[in-house]
């Protein structure tokens, strides 16, 4: 009667999804990824239709591209260990390894702090044993400097003895000759995780964590400003010497460390990789 197909008849007109800026759309993509890390752009899209919100597929994936909000799954299973065609291997030293004190171990790795305008990459080293950081560095660049830098802050201020096992992913930050060349100069042993396996350098991953749910969100970074004025109070102050441990009984890293070093070394709790403090 009407003169138009029963399509026609039943449309429904959808939302525009460039109502919402790019900006926006990456503020959303952040708060899942709280969450759901491991989302790509498909699993993303899905999500927001299930909130009524409608913003094309491949808008997301562009976005994602742009502001690199990758999931867990893409960075994990991207190629590691290369650097100047050369293939770098070094074996998992540390599975199931047994410690009895500080220096034992070190691990490192980097992350992303998500300001309103740029990103900066934080480089963070941590000790197994105690959970302190023992050094860091932030940069506008992923270059491998800035992890440099932070294993140069945590040699000068923990003097460690040689011997101390450092453990990383197979990021090229980690394979590149001067960082490599850097550990082997100072007597570190050169431990590796292996492709797609992030519970293989957990702790830190604990700590960056920790770091963005109970600092960078709750405070809502917003420019370097703010990383500059609070970003060096919580690792330094509030993380290393008052944020209490379940794993370390309810010290925090500095107070366990004090601790365990009046401690005679046979008579030290002994902490296990992949297990619980025995």
């Amino acid at each position: 009667m009407m003169g138009i197909s029963r399509a026609a008849y039943y449309y429904q007109p959808r939302e525009s999804s460039k109502k919402y800026s790019d900006f926006e759309v990456r503020d959303m993509i952040e708060k899942i990824h709280q969450e759901y890390h491991y989302y790509g752009y498909r699993r993303i899209y899905e999500y927001l239709l299930r909130q009524d919100i409608r913003i094309n597929s491949k808008r997301i994936k562009r976005i994602m591209r742009e502001f690199e909000l990758f999931s867990s799954l893409k960075r994990l299973f991207k190629a590691r260990g290369t650097y100047s065609g050369l293939k770098i291997k070094y074996p998992n030293m540390i599975k199931g390894m047994k410690l009895t004190g500080p220096n034992q171990v070190w691990a490192t790795d980097l992350t992303y702090i998500k300001l309103r305008h740029q990103f900066v990459y934080l480089s963070a080293i941590i000790d197994i044993y105690t959970r302190k950081i023992v050094g860091w560095a932030l940069s506008n660049s992923l270059e491998h400097e800035f992890c440099l830098e932070a294993m140069r802050i945590a040699v000068e201020k923990e003097k460690p003895p040689e011997g101390v096992i450092h453990h990383s992913d197979r990021g090229v930050q980690y394979v590149c000759e001067p960082y490599i060349n850097y550990l082997l100069e100072k007597g570190f042993k050169i431990s590796m995780s292996r492709p797609g396996t992030p519970e293989e350098n957990a702790f830190i991953e604990s700590f960056f964590k920790t770091l963005k749910k109970e600092e960078i969100y709750f405070r809502n970074y917003k420019n370097m400003e703010d990383v500059l004025k609070h970003l060096p109070k919580f690792i330094d102050e509030v993380y290393n010497k008052k944020r209490l441990h379940s794993s370390l009984g309810y010290k925090s890293p500095e107070e366990f460390e004090s601790e365990v070093l009046k401690i005679n070394p046979a008579n030290r709790p002994i902490q296990k990789i992949w297990g619980r403090t025995v």
